[in-house]
């Protein structure tokens, strides 16, 4: 990774030369609305393929275990993504990589529609699909950071996140529907044609940028620029909360299930409305000022909440309980807003590649650690005490977050102080 002082934070050019008023504003440069475009796309494609393959391992095994593998195992494969290969991200030619990682998506979702593949090998495609999503995402976001200005970023972020939240909850349940007229290998076949779209957007919106790192991308790289990384520590407090507190609570959402079966579908739509609600807030309506200093409330407002799942109230409350803690999955945006400031440019898609795969790998692992402690506790007493252990993270690291974000400014101030000159 390039030294911390040769960070820059000039506007980014080619796409928007300030901070825009709003989403539409946004969405009026081109290379932002292929990119968001794609994304949605590629979003829509894999919550449909996720559900049809669910549906094809739920009828040919019956397996609850191996059906929400399935489903969610992909994103354990995310991380290895960031171990390896995401220094492609921020290689020479970021559209050609795009493009390239796009096509091995499609071939990949495609693959699943062929009759007859056993089952070992629908895994394997799923972890090698996972493998290049993660790639792929950090491509993106690179190419995000270089298209609009830095004061434009959250906005951006936090249109992407609404998307993403609302593009699941449609997906399936147009999945749903759509499984009552078609086969699950129709479904597959329809998540082909919007991977299809996907790469025809990127392809024809997206610039190619060739202002980059001139080391090879590859394994070595990739290590040298995380082993960089996680030895800042403004960096490693950033990372801590971006992943630990939200994935221990996607471990509590893991459970609305085992608690209470017939409103479990309740819940999660009052915690998906809370998360859509909070990004739009948060990301549309204020200041990047404000988002700072809120950003320790809306950490805590992710866990507090859940404590009240100690006293087994009302569905009516608990459902309002996890409307409220949605909310607070709004505080990534400040945060991710301090890691860029503190990100090289040259590896600003790396970086933000392995925050989005680790935060799907601990939101996997919280799963996890919540499920298995469910086995010996009742599942409100386990959802108290994961969200116990959030807040305990998120008050332990303030000061560690708060020395980050000061040296975040800092180089921000910079920054602007010798593009003034």
């Amino acid at each position: 990774m390039p030294s911390d002082h040769c960070v820059s934070h000039a506007p980014a050019t080619g796409g928007l030369a300030a901070a825009p008023a709003g989403y539409r504003a946004l969405l009026r440069s081109r290379e932002f609305a292929g990119l968001y475009a794609g994304f949605t796309l590629t979003a829509a494609a894999a919550t449909l393929s996720g559900f049809a393959l669910g549906t094809i391992v739920d009828r040919q095994t019956g397996s609850p275990f191996l059906t929400a593998v399935t489903m969610y195992g992909a994103t354990f494969a995310t991380v290895l993504g960031a171990l390896t290969l995401m220094s492609v991200a921020d290689g020479r030619r970021p559209r050609r990589t795009l493009v390239a990682l796009q096509c091995l998506t499609l071939a990949g979702v495609a693959a699943q529609a062929v009759p007859g593949i056993p089952l070992t090998v629908r895994f394997a495609l799923l972890l090698l699909l996972g493998f290049f999503q993660s790639l792929g995402t950090g491509t993106r976001m690179g190419l995000l950071a270089e298209v609009v200005p830095v004061s434009a970023y959250a906005l951006a972020r936090s249109l992407i996140n609404i998307t993403s939240g609302g593009t699941a909850i449609l997906g399936y349940a147009v999945g749903a529907l759509a499984l009552r007229y078609t086969s699950p290998r129709g479904l597959i076949g329809v998540a082909s044609a919007l991977a299809a779209l996907s790469l025809v957007v990127v392809a024809t919106t997206v610039r190619e940028r060739t202002i980059r790192l001139t080391r090879r991308p590859g394994l070595r790289q990739t290590w040298t620029t995380n082993a960089a990384l996680f030895s800042h520590p403004g960096r490693r407090a950033l990372l801590l909360n971006l992943w630990v507190p939200n994935g221990l609570i996607v471990g509590c959402e893991a459970l609305f299930i085992s608690y209470a079966p017939r409103d479990a579908g309740t819940l999660l739509a009052a915690g998906s409305a809370g998360m859509l609600l909070g990004d739009l807030a948060v990301g549309r309506l204020l200041t990047a000022e404000r988002r700072r200093r809120h950003a320790f409330a809306l950490r805590l407002l992710l866990a507090v909440p859940y404590l009240l799942f100690a006293f087994s109230p009302p569905v009516a409350v608990v459902a309002a309980a996890v409307f409220v803690s949605g909310i607070g999955f709004a505080a990534t945006l400040p945060l991710q807003e301090a890691l860029l400031e503190l990100t090289p440019e040259a590896v600003r898609g790396q970086v933000q590649g392995v925050e989005s795969a680790g935060r799907m790998t601990c939101q996997g692992l919280g799963a996890a650690i919540a499920g298995g402690a469910a086995q010996y506790l009742a599942p409100g007493v386990t959802i108290t005490v994961v969200a116990l252990l959030s807040a305990a993270v998120t008050l332990a690291s303030r000061p560690y977050v708060a020395r980050a974000r000061a040296t975040a400014d800092e180089w921000a101030d910079g920054a602007r102080a010798r593009n003034r000159r």
